[in-house]
């Protein structure tokens, strides 16, 4: 069933690295809604007010909250100066807080004051704004500050906390402290919300506003938002602790995961809309990650009556309904996060129902493969594996010619979890690459696999259509410099260093000429490949010296690069004793150089070059003091 060597397709093939699919996404997949958003987004909608429309921030005013944010930055991180100076700057936000939210620079300072705030203080900021929650929300500064303060909440909700708080503020003025708890004020905040759902949903805005409630009522801050620097950040703000990165989970009361409930069943209400409107869609992918995680079964329920509405509307001249909406730009990213987050028996039977047969034309289209890459992504089966395999195989040299190797990598992913048909697909991938015949040619499939190029287009080669394929040269294989390692390229090798039986990849890697495998260890990609090497259980020692031998005499280039070092530091971490004699011994004739250089003088001070090199005896017995440490660790985890 698989492609013969020579295919219909074009001798010669180079795979382009990835499709298009609307502006920027390209490759394995587009990110998750809000993991790359502009810190700005564009004013296109109907929320944006005129200028003049709020509070003016004056210049002495800016002046002064940037010299308050420079003056607690220096404070020491504790004490009773810096709590004072906390409680007074807090004090000014809370009569300004609407003008500094919807002032550019003032919301940014206000951003990473509220990362500085206790309770009580925030509470009365966020009172301050309530009255003007859709002036603030809809505003392309005030939406980070909101949501700056909801992602106070893992640091600062639950009794203890606000116990504590209380005891702090007992002798302040009855008048300034808010009438309502943090509970209260978010409670009130998703009222506010459910109320005007489908409004805020669906402005540019707003609807950021929603997707950190969801997260925030559901107790789980998604990767993507903990991963991403605030919006409105600016580079100095960047550079800073960054206090908004918080645990994945948090507790939070019943009334939080109630009141998500409620937003769960507003989306049912308007479901045409949140399916295909751009701004609105994006929530509801968001509500689905958050309900997956904390509420499995009203997840499941959503997603079923997204799946209905969709499979109800007007019949596809080729099958389901659904194959229409997965070529849609906008309904189809929304499918993508369903096929995500659906159980294995609902996903089969979603496949069984609307997908199998179709998964070709799929994969070939510019829209449609994406969501297809998601659904090989949540295989866990091996009964679901086995049809989409099947489906697919004749087709991986055609889907790589047409610009999508997503779906390809997710193919070989989906091998490498599942535990099935991997042989079968790593003899796919040879001849898709056109090094499968003659024999010879599969020790040149690490660099054929890593550029995504054919075997005739990496070295060259004019070869008629039907001739037969040429033997492969070592001489001109060593001659030739690495090409350039692609993100997808890196992770098909990954993936294939992690198959139970790795011994062909390992076998041209261990090809690789020294320098040839220092530009794979030095490049952004590539050196996750020898992450994989270090770190795949599949690849045993003696395979992992084998392949990593070829680095003696580079290691004083690899220490000296950005990407290298780190390389270097792993295979450090694992050495024996005496395969880091040698990487000290190689190292210290370069100590010079490694200490001026950057990256090298951070090796040199793990390697303690200088102890090396002036006291062998001293060094020798810290390193195998390590190596038995180490091999305790490692027979404890093994028990």
């Amino acid at each position: 069933m698989g492609l013969g060597p020579r295919s219909p397709h074009k001798v010669g093939r180079r795979f382009p690295a990835g499709g298009k699919r609307g502006r920027g996404a390209k490759g394995l997949g587009r990110p998750l809604p809000g993991s790359k958003r502009q810190p700005w987004p564009p004013p296109d909608r109907r929320s944006e007010q005129p200028p003049d429309s709020h509070p003016h921030l004056s210049p002495e005013a800016l002046g002064y909250f940037r010299r308050a944010l420079s003056a607690l930055k220096e404070a020491p991180e504790t004490g009773e100066e810096r709590d004072l100076m906390v409680h007074n700057i807090m004090k000014e936000v809370e009569t300004q807080a609407l003008a500094l939210s919807t002032n550019r620079t003032g919301s940014e300072m206000l951003q990473e004051l509220l990362g500085f705030s206790p309770l009580k203080p925030l509470c009365r900021v966020w009172a301050a704004l309530r009255s003007n929650l859709r002036t603030v929300a809809c505003h392309r500064c005030g939406v980070h500050v909101l949501q700056s303060a909801l992602l106070q909440l893992p640091r600062l909700l639950g009794s203890a906390a606000e116990e504590e708080e209380e005891e702090e503020q007992e002798g302040e003025d009855g008048k300034d402290g808010p009438t309502e708890t943090l509970e209260e004020l978010v409670l009130g905040l998703a009222a506010e919300v459910c109320d005007d759902f489908l409004f805020y949903c669906g402005d540019t805005h707003g609807s950021f506003v929603v997707r950190t409630l969801l997260q925030v009522l559901g107790g789980t801050i998604l990767e993507s938002e903990r991963a991403r620097p605030r919006g409105s950040q600016s580079s100095e703000a960047q550079k800073a602790p960054a206090r908004e990165c918080k645990p994945a989970d948090f507790e939070v009361p019943e009334t939080f995961l109630n009141r998500l409930q409620d937003l769960t069943s507003s989306f049912l209400k308007d479901i045409a809309v949140f399916i295909t409107d751009k701004i609105s869609s994006f929530c509801l992918q968001v509500a689905l990650q958050v309900l997956h995680h904390k509420l499995p079964e009203f997840c499941a329920y959503l997603c079923n009556a997204v799946i209905g509405y969709l499979s109800t509307r007007s019949s596809s001249v080729d099958g389901s309904p659904l194959l229409l909406f997965l070529r849609d730009q906008t309904s189809s990213r929304l499918l993508e996060q369903v096929l995500l987050v659906l159980e294995p028996p609902r996903l089969q039977s979603l496949f069984e129902e609307h997908l199998q047969g179709q998964l070709q034309t799929l994969a070939a289209h510019p829209i449609a493969n994406f969501p297809l890459q998601r659904l090989l992504d949540a295989v866990t089966t091996p009964e679901l594996l086995s049809p989409v395999f099947e489906e697919l195989s004749p087709v991986l040299e055609a889907v790589l010619a047409q610009g999508h190797p997503g779906v390809v990598i997710a193919l070989v992913g989906a091998c490498r979890r599942v535990g099935a048909c991997q042989a079968k697909v790593l003899q796919l991938l040879l001849e898709a690459f056109h090094c499968a015949e003659p024999s010879s040619r599969q020790v040149a499939c690490v660099p054929l696999f890593a550029t995504l190029m054919a075997y005739e287009v990496y070295y060259g080669l004019m070869e008629e259509e039907g001739a037969v394929p040429a033997e492969h040269q070592v001489e001109m294989a060593a001659a030739r410099a690495l090409g350039d390692v692609t993100v997808l390229g890196s992770l098909l090798l990954q993936h294939l260093l992690h198959f139970s039986t790795p011994g062909l990849v390992l076998r041209s890697l261990g090809a690789l000429t020294g320098p040839q495998l220092l530009v794979l260890a030095q490049s952004p990609a590539g050196s996750h490949v020898l992450d994989a090497i270090l770190t795949s259980p599949s690849v045993t020692r003696k395979q992992r010296r084998r392949v990593l031998q070829n680095l003696k005499g580079q290691y004083v280039a690899l220490a000296c690069s950005r990407h290298g070092s780190r390389v270097l530091d792993a295979i450090w971490s694992g050495a024996a004793l005496g395969a880091r004699k040698e990487i000290a011994a190689e190292l210290g004739e370069q100590n010079q150089q490694l200490i001026r250089d950057p990256f090298g003088h951070h090796v040199a001070r793990n390697v303690a070059l200088t102890t090396f090199l002036k006291r062998r005896e001293a060094w020798e017995q810290q390193q195998g003091a390590v190596a038995k440490r180490r091999r305790a660790l490692n027979s404890i985890l093994e028990d």
